[in-house]
């Protein structure tokens, strides 16, 4: 449906462009004439529109064709009509717009030439020459902006498609990946200790067995409560709602949480959308590792940049990096951040963020 409406349009222009024939018919008017001269002059025109839309919708590689057939009739009714000229702007502007400049280069001087034998075999005068050469070049150079522009507005589109697909795979990746921290490590755990339980079960050690299948049901809530939340921050909840909700799950395993500065506000949604996904796996990794009893999330934001700490006071000699902080680095890079941790004397995490170019 869009094709068409572009396909009608693009008639409509076309017969918009045909108004130029009116100086074509300006001396049937003005001269002293022949009726002879009238009606040749008049029957050139239907066969001279016709051969003018098959050169507006042919393609290039074909073009030279209906430009000829557009010089030839130009020619013939020259010797009964000087308002050919209009003819040859036609000319001019289909081979601006179909040719390159090095082949411009050849062709322009030719009907340039050609118009200078016209006006010395049929006018007494070098008006015809003057005018209608140009208006040969003006057209010309006018088809050859209208292409380049064409052109350029072509290109830009492939780029925006381009980078809409980069994007779209892009953020593909980013689901997948999110998706991998949260339930790879999940499934794993439920894996194992489910394996234990049967082992147990089998062994009739059925109190340790409950034990495990207690932590397996525990283990399952968490995978599935850290699905939703990561489903809302796709939903955009939002920098404030996720650092309040990871407050309270900290404090919900006993830990005493300190958030020591104003949660940022005005950040992009790309920013307030990363920035979330990296503290809740921040928060998910103290929980699941740090062994820690105090945590503290403290936000430092100017008009250019943004500093995020989160530190804890578990014991941790050194981090071996998996999906989690993986997932960090790459979300800190497409952001065009920093990311830095340190295991001594205490856990700190330090995220460093441009948002000026961000929010440009």
């Amino acid at each position: 449906m869009k094709n068409n409406n572009k396909s009608k349009t693009k008639d409509k222009l076309a017969w918009l462009y045909l108004c130029n024939l009116v100086f074509y018919f300006i001396p049937m008017f003005v001269d002293a004439r022949e009726l002879s001269d009238d009606l040749i002059s008049l029957a050139i025109i239907p066969v001279y529109v016709l051969v003018y839309f098959q050169a507006y919708r042919c393609p290039t590689k074909q073009v030279h064709y209906p430009i000829l057939g557009l010089l030839t009739l130009a020619i013939i009714a020259t010797p009964f009509n000087s308002g050919s000229m209009a003819l040859f702007s036609f000319v001019g502007f289909f081979c601006g717009f179909h040719y390159s400049l090095k082949r411009l280069a050849i062709i322009i001087p030719i009907i340039v030439l050609l118009l200078f034998g016209l006006n010395i075999w049929l006018f007494p005068n070098y008006y015809f020459f003057g005018y209608a050469s140009a208006i040969y070049l003006a057209l010309s150079l006018i088809g050859y902006a209208s292409s380049q522009k064409g052109l350029a507005n072509r290109q830009k589109q492939q780029s925006a498609e381009e980078i809409k697909t980069l994007a779209t795979i892009v953020e593909r990746e980013r689901i997948a990946r999110d998706l991998h921290d949260l339930i790879g490590h999940s499934l794993s755990s439920i894996s194992l200790k489910a394996e234990l339980a049967e082992t147990l079960i089998q062994q009739n050690r059925l109190e340790e067995a409950q034990q495990h299948l207690s932590e397996l049901a525990e283990i399952s809530r968490n995978g599935l409560s850290e699905i939703r939340e990561t489903v809302s921050d796709y939903k955009c909840k939002g920098l404030a709602n996720t650092v309040t909700d990871l407050c309270k799950r900290l404090r919900e395993k006993s830990l005493v949480v300190s958030l020591t500065s104003d949660i940022p506000s005005q950040l992009s949604a790309r920013v307030e959308s990363q920035l979330s996904l990296m503290l809740t796996e921040l928060g998910n990794n103290i929980l699941r590792h740090s062994q820690a009893d105090e945590c503290e999330i403290n936000f430092e934001q100017t008009q250019t940049s943004l500093k995020v700490t989160v530190m804890d006071n578990g014991h941790c000699e050194s981090i071996s990096e998996g999906n989690g902080i993986t997932g960090i680095r790459e979300r800190i890079k497409a952001l065009n951040g920093e990311f830095d941790y340190q295991t001594s004397p205490n856990c700190i995490f330090t995220i460093k963020l441009d948002i000026h170019k961000e929010q440009q």
